[in-house]
């Protein structure tokens, strides 16, 4: 199966000076429905917490929850490889020309998206840090989680620009923070 080239995403530099009121789109009412949403964090890389974020979703859509996950590693994307959906793809629907919304994978009771279904493996994704970010907030809240007890959001390894706009734009009720 071809892969969906990722410039369907179509990040943009974030522009300054708006209001909050401003920010919200109809495509923003993706995670409306959503209760909880933990962000899953690390100091460094090779610790785990991929392996840590997918088994958590698991676990919790056994517990009976309704749970989704995002891969917000936008450079080195493994929850596809992890979950073993990486042949699967998210269905892209156009709500006009500037927004199309996601339709996650499903697999194991968890609805998962992440920027592995969209950029082939070979392709390198070269963005600063505001158009990760920018790509990051639209993966998220232009996806159709639905009606969901918990969104965990897989976060790339460190600090950087990717973790401080997701602090900034989406109402996080909770973190875990994987150490060696």
């Amino acid at each position: 199966m071809e892969k969906i080239n990722y410039a369907a995403m179509k990040p943009v530099q974030p522009s300054k000076g708006k209001v909050k009121e401003e920010k919200e789109t109809l495509a923003i009412n993706g995670m409306k429905g959503v209760k909880h949403v933990i962000a899953i964090a690390s100091g460094k890389g090779g610790v785990g917490k991929s392996t840590i974020a997918v088994n958590l979703a698991v676990a919790l859509a056994l517990e009976g929850y309704k749970v989704g996950l995002a891969d917000a590693d936008i450079y080195g994307p493994s929850v596809p490889i992890l979950t073993g959906t990486l042949d699967m793809q998210p269905r892209v629907d156009a709500i006009d020309d500037n927004v199309q919304v996601f339709e996650p994978v499903e697999k194991f009771g968890v609805k998962w998206i992440s920027i592995g279904y969209f950029a082939r493996p070979e392709q390198a994704l070269i963005w600063r840090g505001p158009m990760a970010s920018s790509a990051l907030k639209q993966l998220l809240q232009q996806t159709k989680w639905g009606e969901l007890d918990f969104l965990l959001i897989d976060l790339p390894p460190g600090t950087g620009d990717i973790h401080l706009s997701l602090m900034q734009d989406i109402p996080l009720t909770g973190g875990i923070v994987v150490t060696t």
